[in-house]
């Protein structure tokens, strides 16, 4: 290991001093919160291209653009690179990472759920408005995901954008993503005079959503890939529920043999971050 990859590992592993202090309660009224400076931009020049060179390996959608629906010209897709590649791994297990999430979340640890990279192709559609919390059956709505770029991302890649103070709101949560949560959440949002919040990100910002914050990202009008790397987060202590669609029973498969009730305490699931042992 080279002294600037011990240093930029470090970096992953020491707490952000970032956070303001109303943060914790912010996040609980908002949502959300966009942070400034996660990482540095040399943590992001080590892990961007690996990420992207594991993206390019495993991604299985190679229809043209043209051919795809709403959902499949929204971004490529790929889950758990980190089973796949040990320095991705090293981001994901991030305690840098973690600790923002626990923070946010007021809770003393996290596990990890999974993650995906979302890789919105030049060109690239809109991402619709949706909830991620409708794919997850859990019993809490305290779980997050970090949105984190892998380059900067002005208003023409396509941003991502919150409703803010939507995760209070329980009409809607029965969308999947698709063009009729687009079309539905969009009246919603207008309805309730939700602050739709846009802004771009420079490089090594991040944001951090709730599991039930209505989201959504417009289309890549640039000419280079918008690459994001995401990591989904969850109290530590939160437990597996009966599933109540066909989705939820599908993400089940991330918590391999945690039955209803359990907390998934598995090798898929292991504790990232614990406030408690960090002393």
């Amino acid at each position: 290991m080279t002294a600037t990859t011990a240093a930029l590992g470090s970096e992953l592993d020491r707490p952000y001093e970032g956070l303001p202090p109303t943060a914790t309660a912010d996040f609980a009224r908002d949502g959300f919160i966009h942070l400034s400076g996660v990482l540095s931009p040399e943590t992001i020049a080590e892990y961007e291209p690996v990420v992207t060179g594991e993206v390019i390996r495993l991604n299985t959608q190679h229809l043209p653009l043209a051919e795809r629906d709403t959902y499949g010209k929204a971004f490529l897709q790929v889950t758990n690179l980190w089973e796949h590649n040990a320095k991705v791994k090293e981001l994901v297990y991030s305690r840098r990472l973690a600790g923002i999430a626990a923070s946010l979340l007021g809770v003393h640890a996290v596990r990890l759920y999974h993650d995906q990279a979302l890789y919105k192709e030049p060109g690239g559609g809109i991402t619709p408005w949706h909830a991620d919390q409708y794919y997850w059956p859990l019993s809490s709505d305290r779980v997050c995901t970090i949105w984190l770029p892998l380059q900067e991302t002005p208003y023409e890649m396509g941003p991502l954008a919150f409703a803010r103070g939507s995760h209070n709101f329980s009409i809607g949560r029965d969308l999947a993503i698709s063009d009729e949560s687009e079309a539905k959440l969009s009246e919603l949002v207008a309805a309730q005079s939700f602050e739709h919040v846009e802004e771009p990100f420079a490089l090594g910002d991040a944001s951090f959503h709730r599991g039930w914050t209505f989201h959504h990202a417009g289309p890549n009008h640039s000419t280079v890939p918008r690459r994001v790397m995401t990591v989904i987060y969850m109290d530590a202590d939160i437990r597996v529920t009966e599933p109540v669609n066909d989705n939820q029973v599908a993400d089940r498969g991330w918590m391999p043999g945690t039955e209803i009730g359990q907390v998934p305490d598995t090798a898929r699931n292991p504790l990232l971050y614990d406030g408690l042992r960090s002393g």
